[in-house]
């Protein structure tokens, strides 16, 4: 990897998440040589994903390059690599551009799609957790209505116009919303001699309630959005295939669609080379103490959506989102700096600062400890938090703009097919 040899110690952060670029925020200025690695060569917030799929916004204003974050930090560098394997015997990594020596390990590799063994779903199905996920996303929309446009089959028009997005919670919500906006407002000026009003928007919940997790208002009040928006709710009703072209579900509802949306789940994203019994089985995270430290490990840390942190308030962990993963990741840095000063590290404790969902445009939920509120108020807040978390001056005042000028204009200006996407043939 070219990482030169240092008397400092090596600190290896795997993921450049939320989660590991707090930590290698916390570990900055440090006497310390901190090496990140990720796949990707930028930082992704993916809260907003759902705009880039939806044309709201550009995929490079919600992207922040992780080597221009670091470029002033002594003793930082950056590798564009996937890792393979841990050896904690001999504290090496094992990527596709070769091994690495560590002395402390971050492992913040975020989470992945979880389709619960379905493997007619996920290979059929669309998922949005990448920037290049996203982007597919809005090709297959709209070369959809490029395709309804040619047929003349009135069944293979209305699958075209039919989408399905299986999972209520904050993904789901506010694509359907999204999906919504544009058939209202956008899609019949794009397409005249199409009627719009044949897209079905469906959003499946296997529970009775969407956004679960928050309180019962917000579930009551975003249901209550998303039907005035057209969108047909399916609550109580589990997905059990999709071959391509139909959705079977467990109830008597079945769907022909050609665009199915996975939201449903998410699971961590593991490595090889740890324990077997540091994994739980079903999500698929890494067991850790209240320090972050992975079972049975002294210098290996699992943080963010990878990371289960039972305790008895929470036996499953911590939520998989970026406020757990922010917290962690800056609290994991001041312990591995008080660990090599030998001095007693802090036990995590998380601060819940609320959640909150937007639905479109004036409607959104939020709910804060003390406080919970619904509609327009409730949607210049969420507008506010999530222009203020993004990285860097640019891509704060790009996605201000593009929100201003969507708002005043009811448009999407980046509804775009740049790279055709070619599903997969159906069974």
């Amino acid at each position: 990897m070219n990482i030169p040899q240092t008397s400092f110690p090596r600190v290896v952060i795997i993921g450049g998440g939320f989660a590991g670029l707090a930590a290698a925020r916390g570990l900055e200025k440090q006497e310390l040589q901190v090496v990140l690695l990720d796949k990707h060569n930028y930082h992704t917030f993916q809260p907003l994903l759902y705009q880039v799929a939806t044309g709201g916004l550009e995929p490079d204003s919600i992207a922040f390059p992780l080597r221009k974050r670091f470029n002033d930090v002594a003793n930082f560098y950056f590798r564009l690599a996937e890792v393979s394997k841990i050896n904690p015997a001999k504290n090496i990594i094992e990527t596709n551009i070769g091994n690495l020596e560590y002395d402390e390990l971050i492992i913040a590799t975020g989470s992945t799609t979880n389709f619960f063994g379905n493997k007619n779903v996920e290979k059929y199905a669309m998922e949005m957790k990448s920037i290049p996920q996203a982007l597919n996303i809005r090709s297959l929309v709209l070369e959809n209505f490029e395709e309804a446009l040619l047929t003349s089959s009135f069944e293979e028009r209305k699958a075209l116009m039919n989408f399905v997005i299986v999972g209520g919670g904050p993904t789901g919500v506010e694509l359907a919303g999204a999906l919504a906006e544009m058939k209202k407002g956008i899609l019949p000026k794009d397409y005249p001699d199409l009627d719009i009003r044949q897209m079905q928007i469906n959003l499946i919940q296997s529970s009775g309630c969407l956004l679960k997790g928050m309180s019962a208002k917000a579930s009551e009040k975003a249901e209550d959005f998303l039907i005035n928006l057209g969108v047909n709710v399916w609550k109580n009703l589990r997905v059990l295939d999709y071959d391509g072209k139909i959705v079977t579900t467990k109830g008597a509802d079945h769907f022909k669609a050609a665009t199915v949306i996975w939201a449903a789940g998410v699971k961590g994203e593991t490595i090889n080379g740890l324990n077997a019994d540091c994994i739980v089985e079903r999500a698929e995270r890494i067991k850790v103490n209240a320090f972050s430290k992975v079972e049975n490990y002294t210098n290996i840390y699992a943080i963010g959506d990878v990371a289960c942190m039972a305790s008895e308030k929470k036996p499953f962990g911590h939520p998989m989102m970026a406020q757990p993963a922010l917290q962690q990741g800056t609290l994991v840095a001041k312990n591995i700096i008080a660990k090599l000063q030998n001095k007693n590290e802090t036990p995590f404790v998380y601060n819940d600062k609320g959640s909150m969902a937007t639905i479109g445009r004036n409607k959104a939920v939020v709910d804060l400890e003390k406080w919970k509120f619904q509609g327009i108020f409730a949607w210049f807040v969420w507008m506010f938090v999530h222009l203020f978390s993004l990285i860097g001056f640019r891509n704060k005042a790009i996605v201000f703009l593009n929100w201003v000028y969507n708002y005043i204009r009811f448009d999407r200006e980046t509804r775009l097919i740049i790279r055709p996407y070619k599903k997969k043939a159906s069974i």
